[in-house]
């Protein structure tokens, strides 16, 4: 069932919405098999659970930190859905992160007790897995991205909307490998859409040797990226723009046959400074009202974050020349 929230507290640094639904149009998958997770900074929280929102209130959580994450399950015997459930269940239980060495450290364990839970003994490659696209709000500080899968975080302004991270499929496993250059890079990432994954939590890695799936989650650095991505690690700080917008979605929003000029036309869901519900009910109400042509049935999961200007202002890390995001 449609599941949208916009409810929560993020003020006086943000305003932040989302919204999880199984899919747009006649033809949907059978069942939802996203989730999403918001810890906002009263401690309220929400994820789903049986595809249905769960809400509850996070004991000690601090005052001013908050959680966003989205989650794309898949795959393995059938319980894509139930991967997603348990990471965002563990998402709740996690302790507030204060730096990117926590976080990664706190998710990779996260994904080791997941996977064991999960594992089908004689199947490793059977497990499921879910995608995970994570934001650490944290008081007084720049947020912190955690990525791992083809989910994606946006960041949306009147002109453009320009990809923050890197999809974690056979095509960056070729361009790390010198296999692939930065235009064809572009262009089987962005500009074709292919339902394939090279890491997800509990699923594992295809990175550390593409011929066998490993165990462990491979971590995107500026060290193992092309020159020309190494601005977009998997678990970085960001430094946010105001009056911009940050979405973070899963990859129903641009399964079709053009996906770069299906994404190119969001910067004019902008146009008359939406705040951050409205622009998740324009990204919804494009797919149902406009869609793209060859759009494949898919589960739809958007969570839209903007920074009110004082804060961004005040918080945002300084720029490198070439790059919006460091």
């Amino acid at each position: 069932m449609p599941v949208t929230l916009a409810d929560f507290r993020f003020a006086p640094c943000f305003d932040v919405a989302v919204a999880s639904r199984i899919g747009c149009g006649p033809a949907t998958r059978a069942e939802n098999q996203d989730n999403f997770v918001v810890i906002d900074f009263d401690g309220r929280a929400c994820r789903l659970q049986d595809q249905r929102a769960l809400c509850l209130t996070v004991d000690g959580w601090p005052a001013g930190h908050g959680r966003l994450a989205v989650l794309d399950g898949m795959g393995g015997h059938g319980h894509g859905r139930e991967a997603a459930e348990a990471l965002a269940a563990a998402l709740l239980a996690m302790p507030p992160c204060a730096t990117p060495e926590e976080l990664g450290e706190r998710l990779d364990a996260i994904h080791a007790g997941l996977q064991a839970r999960f594992a089908v003994e004689g199947e490793s490659t059977a497990r499921p897995g879910t995608t995970l696209t994570l934001l650490e709000l944290r008081a007084g500080g720049a947020p912190l991205l955690y990525h791992v899968g083809d989910s994606r975080l946006y960041e949306l302004d009147a002109m453009r909307a320009t990809p923050l991270s890197v999809d974690h499929v056979p095509a960056t496993v070729a361009a790390l490998a010198g296999r692939l250059d930065e235009a064809g890079w572009w262009r089987q990432v962005h500009g074709r859409h292919a339902p394939q994954i090279a890491q997800a939590v509990i699923l594992g890695n295809a990175f550390a040797d593409p011929a066998r799936l490993s165990d462990p989650l491979f971590a995107l650095t500026p060290n193992n990226l092309p020159c020309w991505l190494g601005h977009l690690a998997d678990r970085r700080a960001l430094s946010l723009r105001p009056g911009a917008a940050y979405l973070l979605a899963t990859d129903g929003f641009w399964s079709c046959t053009q996906p770069d000029g299906f994404v190119a036309g969001w910067p004019a869901l902008l146009h008359d400074g939406p705040d951050a519900a409205t622009l998740v009910e324009r990204l919804f109400g494009l797919l149902e009202n406009d869609p793209p042509a060859g759009l494949q049935p898919d589960n739809l999961t958007a969570l839209v974050v903007r920074p009110l200007a004082r804060h961004a202002d005040e918080t945002a890390l300084p720029v490198e020349a070439d790059h919006t995001v460091i």
